[in-house]
């Protein structure tokens, strides 16, 4: 099955521009598709300083539904937003007043992979911070994803006037030139070893991240690289080691041995599985069986209840069906305002904006009209970061309506 390669780098133009993220797209680009994804065949494509948050995310979205394996290699800068504090990658137009509106917030992307399979999405990161951002990381890592790998580092803003290099993705992009790619942890750390050399000091200073959910967590943990303190922040100290007593207690052997239970199948591997296999039906029943087991075991408005209408607003998209997959987003919108969030967060404005474009794309004038109203009063309360969302809609149902 061929693969899917998605190169970014973005960082902003002008003074606010923390690493030249671009020079490193010359040097992936040079690297054989097939390299890039481990796969016989793949799919490229390119984002060299995108404006648009909504233009990423287009890419992003086609990216993560495509089928086979999908490896990301992402260089730019991350920055808070003053409002939410939530770390958004910065794009060509972004600057510290206008981050929420202006950037990529990563959240977006934990948002559009968290459907495919365990162990088929790996990300590959070279990022650097302000300085504010930095101290945000130190205690609040990065996630993309429960079943995606994540591989690459994070560092502080450089000194005052300078411009950062993304020398650890131009050593991925060098290593992988050669025409081998080995597995990823190994290309982590033979990048990790071969940045260090043009910047000795990226060993003692970056955050190094390496996550593989696949792997089984080892009895002992890593080494990991010292880390800059962080004013204010003081880690908890270790719990105490509990002091193990023997006693001299007779256990009876068991008759006979006994079989451990089998691991528990995972629901998005199954559901991943049937999207891509084209069974569509069989996907959405998985989801609605277990959205009712975390109704009945949670109650209505749970975020175990709000995680799995989401998977059947999104599978409703895949088959097609975007009446269907409309109207689940809305309400997901509605369960999320009811249950106290505010218009702002970021579940409430992704569900409201996807139940926007789920809208746009129905057929059906009748059933467009029917939700047009639902629509337009969530996006009274949810105007969202996209300018004009409101009026968009008011246009587009004004338009219905004339058709009657």
């Amino acid at each position: 099955m061929p693969g899917t390669v998605l190169l970014l780098a973005a960082s902003p133009t002008g003074k606010s521009c923390l690493v030249d993220a671009a020079s490193v797209l010359p040097v992936l680009a040079a690297v054989a598709p097939s390299v890039l994804s481990g796969t016989d065949t793949a799919n490229v494509v390119e984002l060299a300083d995108p404006l648009e948050p909504q233009a990423v995310l287009t890419r992003l979205r086609a990216a993560a539904t495509a089928p086979g394996p999908l490896t990301v290699f992402l260089t730019g800068q991350l920055q808070l937003d003053r409002r939410q504090r939530l770390p958004h990658l910065a794009l060509a137009r972004t600057t510290a007043a206008t981050v929420r509106y202006t950037g990529f917030p990563w959240h977006w992307i934990r948002e559009e992979l968290r459907l495919r399979a365990p162990g088929s999405t790996a990300v590959v990161v070279d990022l650097h911070t302000d300085a504010e951002t930095w101290q945000h990381l130190a205690v609040q890592p990065l996630t993309v994803g429960p079943g995606a790998l994540l591989y690459g580092r994070v560092a502080p803003p450089p000194p005052r006037r300078a411009v950062a290099s993304p020398t650890y993705m131009k050593s991925v992009a060098t290593i992988l030139r050669s025409g081998h790619r080995p597995p990823l942890a190994h290309l982590h750390q033979q990048a990790l070893t071969r940045s260090s050399g043009e910047d000795p000091e990226a060993a003692r200073r970056d955050i190094v991240l390496a996550v593989d959910p696949t792997q089984p967590l080892s009895a002992t943990p890593p080494a990991q690289p010292p880390m800059r303190p962080v004013p204010g922040f003081r880690p908890a100290p270790p719990p105490p080691v509990p002091v193990q007593v023997s006693l001299p207690v007779s256990v009876p052997a068991p008759a006979s041995p006994v079989a451990p239970p089998p691991p528990p199948s995972d629901p998005h591997a199954e559901i991943t599985a049937a999207v891509e296999s084209g069974r569509h039906a069989e996907a959405a029943e998985l989801a609605g069986r277990r959205e009712q087991e975390a109704l009945r075991a949670h109650g209505p408005g749970a975020d175990e209840v709000v995680h799995w209408m989401e998977v059947r607003a999104d599978l409703a998209m895949f088959a097609g069906d975007a009446e269907l997959s409309c109207r689940i987003w809305l309400a997901v919108a509605d369960v999320r305002l009811a249950a106290g969030q505010e218009p702002g967060a970021p579940g409430v404005e992704a569900a409201v904006d996807r139940a926007h474009h789920q809208w746009g794309r129905i057929g059906d004038s009748a059933r467009a009209r029917e939700l047009g109203p639902a629509l337009a009063d969530l996006r009274l309360r949810v105007p969202g970061r996209r300018q004009g969302a409101l009026d968009d809609v008011q246009r587009h149902l004004s338009r219905l309506q004339a058709q009657v």
